[in-house]
């Protein structure tokens, strides 16, 4: 990684002064930090296990693949034990599916089959293969060899990546954190998925809480909880989803922006930051006029009003929170966490969170290239999506307070990455 967009350590302790961030944006950006630490490492270790392009979020194993084994399980007990819609389930599946991590529908037996590339093994499928078309509640899954692989891999990884936590930031802090996310958590009244979903996917009220203590819940489960829980009291209050107030809306004005500006802008990618169907009631679009070709974007009256209702919003979901839970409790969460983004790294790095975004050698985001997922060659849109997530990785590193996303956006195109 170069050093040319480090920030000026003025620049720097502003960064650090700004604590007004909402709680919803902090549990996001130390989430999608963690994520991508992780995510990293699952790459490089699939890789070395022999499977190139093994690239999944964590997100997939927390809230899917840890139920799924070699015998088959159905998709009726996957949506109980997951707590999704079997709507979500069905889509996460036929991605899955198509990727070669699970094979859906009659049992096989994985012992005695061998893992064929998904594109090469379509002749003879069922209909609907790689696509949550025909998949019901009776629908059989079962992981493939390489999902075997990958879930021997992603099970001890929450836990060694946090450990590295405590190493980089010390135990006090990164004690700190989880005290103070396990404090909130342990006064829910309901259970939840371990990974972020979307909340309005959801039909069905969650149950009520099983025993389960948070002390044995993995760091981004607890965050992901917290989060969940802020978005679930969010979206029924507010015209416009949270992903779309925290990333793309907040970051765009009356003055018109250039669209190709928003992945720096908001630290998603194109694909789900961009103009798309959900985005257009609330922005203006027209010709960049400081460029030949592109478009530009500024918020409309609705866009403006969206923005206005978001910074309210979050902030008097923060108060709710402080009368529910305490506002002791709030108060020591919001300072475990700005805590992260206020410790020096070492090197060229300005902070220590960056330290553990910096990828290792040989994966996509250090400028490795592999095969998009379920693919046996590297496209023209795969080398988009790896130049598009390099530079992501670097804005990440060099500034990693302004550049993680204020809310994750979980993008299917990077194997449910943020």
């Amino acid at each position: 990684m170069g050093t040319s967009a480090r920030k000026s350590t003025s620049a720097i302790a502003q960064d650090r002064a700004d604590a007004h961030r909402p709680l919803s944006a902090l549990l996001s950006q130390v989430l999608v930090a963690f994520t991508v630490e992780l995510d990293s490492e699952f790459e490089l270790r699939m890789a070395q296990l022999g499977f190139p392009g093994g690239r999944l979020s964590l997100a997939a194993w927390l809230n899917l693949l840890r139920f799924v084994g070699e015998s088959p399980l159905s998709v009726g007990e996957l949506t109980i034990q997951s707590l999704m819609e079997q709507t979500q389930i069905k889509h996460m599946l036929g991605c899955l599916e198509r990727w070669g991590f699970v094979w859906v529908g009659t049992p096989r037996s994985v012992s005695k089959a061998s893992l064929i590339a998904p594109m090469q093994a379509r002749h003879g499928l069922q209909d609907g293969w790689g696509s949550g078309r025909g998949i019901n509640a009776r629908t059989n899954v079962q992981l493939t060899p390489m999902g075997v692989k990958a879930s021997e891999v992603w099970e001890p990884l929450p836990n060694a990546v946090e450990n590295r936590w405590r190493k980089r930031f010390g135990d006090e802090a990164a004690s700190d954190v989880r005290q103070a996310l396990e404090a909130i958590q342990n006064q829910f009244k309901f259970d939840l998925p371990h990974g972020l979903v979307d909340t309005r996917w959801r039909r069905r009220p969650f149950p009520a809480k099983s025993r389960e203590s948070a002390r044995n819940l993995s760091l981004p489960t607890l965050l992901s909880q917290l989060l969940l829980v802020f978005a679930i009291e969010f979206e029924p209050r507010s015209d416009t989803p949270l992903a779309l107030c925290a990333n793309t809306i907040r970051v765009l004005s009356e003055v018109p922006t250039p669209e190709a500006e928003l992945p720096c802008l908001t630290g998603c990618s194109p694909e789900m930051c961009g103009l798309g169907w959900q985005l257009k009631p609330f922005v203006a679009v027209q010709p960049d006029p400081a460029a030949k070709r592109g478009k530009a974007l500024n918020l409309t009256t609705r866009g403006l009003l969206a923005q206005q209702q978001y910074t309210k919003l979050t902030a008097d979901i923060e108060k709710d929170w402080e009368k529910r839970f305490g506002a002791q409790q709030v108060s020591r969460l919001r300072n475990a966490l700005l805590k992260l983004f206020d410790m020096e790294g070492n090197g060229p790095y300005p902070l220590l969170i960056s330290e553990g975004l910096v990828p290792p050698q040989g994966v996509v985001r250090s400028g490795g290239s592999a095969p998009a997922l379920g693919r046996m060659d590297v496209g023209s849109a795969a080398l988009k999506r790896m130049r598009d997530l390099v530079i992501q990785t670097e804005a990440f590193v060099a500034d990693p307070v302004h550049a993680l996303p204020h809310y994750p956006m979980l993008d299917m195109n990077r194997g449910f990455g943020p």
